[in-house]
């Protein structure tokens, strides 16, 4: 940290961005270094234990008050210049998920946890250990800088993005119920992902709805038993639950104005019935909404009961829709303005052919819980390896899922000079 200081002691001809960029490439290995120890331990949801305190170690080192146990194990620490202005929150997620990973890597994850009682394979399937190393990156940086700024930063390390365990609170919806953007209070927030489908050294945005709110749901139909070779005697969930998947889907189809209000309706489960000969009593519907703004969410919420509960009485059966079923996470949704104020900052940063505006995707982030109290910018990072073309990119949540270190350094740079940016516009 000294030799940081002392090095930017010694440039004050250079404007911040070069600053930053300078900097930048001095803890590019430490960066790297910070992930591939990340990736290797991963954990799970509201179980970072290891990875918060390997965050909490390096804030102290730069000499940050650091808040632990946040949201169960969240990190939060804030950087104070001294000197009025504006509350820049940066916020990363830190949780890996259940999911075993194929690559070769001599940092590869061969960590195991509990899901759901069960003894699973843990791996960063989604690149949190790329956002983790990022956030800590720019906050070294942040803080070397710190007599150039004005205002605070708060750094915000959020657990169980991927969602809490069963029966418990967390993420960023406990976050911010539990206060992280007050005290001091957050005046805008900003967040990346990276991508493994989008070229390293790209950044890409867009304003208003970026990722799509997310909104499970479980329909129980009721209906009466009977053997299967006397169908007139029962009142058959089965074919009630057919029809009721049919129909639904036309919510889509024909009352959503799709043109301007992206919707998906997902049915990921069916249970109901033991054996061919007999038709139960009971089968249950589990499935998943998403959408891109609020008039296609709330049309969701109002026909979604009346399909169900009108073909439900059209076959004398009973149904029960649970809708949200046991989370939910809003859209999230870049604000117009902070977005169109920080676009000349991707481009200084990034390069302007290296710029892209990007379609939304209907893949569900719960900084979205953030974005609802604050204004927020929310960008993907590319992490692809330029030598592998797009088709042949693993997905994200896949055992193959891989990011390219080189990466990160654009995410450093993108972080730090926002931030610097925002608090010499405010």
């Amino acid at each position: 940290m000294k030799k940081l200081l002392l090095t930017l002691s010694l440039l004050p001809t250079l404007c911040f961005a070069d600053t930053v960029d300078l900097m930048a490439d001095k803890i590019e290995a430490k960066v790297i270094q910070w992930r591939h120890h990340l990736h290797e331990h991963p954990e799970l949801s509201n179980r970072e234990f290891k990875t918060a305190e390997y965050i909490a170690k390096h804030l102290k080192s730069l000499g940050l008050e650091v808040q632990t146990g946040v949201a169960v194990t969240g990190v939060v620490a804030v950087l104070d210049s001294g000197k009025p202005g504006p509350v820049v929150g940066l916020r990363a997620d830190i949780d890996g998920l259940p999911v075993p990973e194929n690559n070769d890597l001599p940092w590869k994850s061969t960590a195991r946890g509990e899901y759901n009682g069960k003894d699973v394979p843990v791996m960063h399937a989604c690149g949190h250990d790329t956002h983790i190393a990022m956030l800590m990156g720019a906050a070294e940086i942040l803080v070397g800088m710190k007599d150039q700024l004005r205002g605070k930063v708060k750094f915000i390390f959020q657990p169980a993005e991927e969602g809490a365990p069963s029966g418990e609170e967390g993420g960023a919806q406990l976050m911010v119920k539990e206060g992280v953007l007050k005290n001091p209070d957050v005046d805008a927030i900003f967040g990346l992902h990276i991508s493994s489908l989008a070229d390293v050294n790209t950044v890409l945005y867009r304003e208003g709805g970026v990722m799509a709110a997310v909104d499970p749901f479980k329909i129980v139909i009721k209906g009466k038993q009977a053997h299967g070779a006397y169908p007139w005697m029962s009142v058959d969930p089965i074919v009630t639950a057919a029809q009721m998947i049919m129909s639904i889907q036309t919510i889509v189809s024909r009352e959503v104005q799709l043109l301007d209000d992206a919707a998906v309706v997902t049915f990921g489960a069916i249970n109901g019935g033991v054996r061919s000969n007999i038709i139960p009593n009971e089968v249950e519907l589990v499935g998943t909404i998403r959408t891109l703004n609020k008039k296609a969410r709330d049309h969701m919420y109002e026909a979604m009961p009346r399909k169900v509960n009108g073909i439900a009485e059209s076959m004398r059966a009973e149904a029960e829709l649970t809708m949200p079923l046991d989370y939910s996470y809003p859209i999230t949704f870049n604000d117009h303005d902070l977005t169109s104020t920080m676009l000349p900052t991707l481009i200084n940063t990034a390069g302007e052919d290296k710029v892209i505006y990007s379609k939304p995707v209907t893949g569900a982030e719960d900084f979205s819980f953030f974005q609802e109290q604050v204004p927020g910018l929310y960008l993907w990072v590319g992490g692809k390896p330029l030598d592998v073309d797009p088709k042949d990119a693993p997905a994200h949540h896949t055992p193959d899922f891989y990011v390219d270190d080189e990466g990160m350094k654009l995410g450093v740079r993108l972080l730090t000079n926002m931030t610097i940016d925002y608090m010499k516009q405010h």
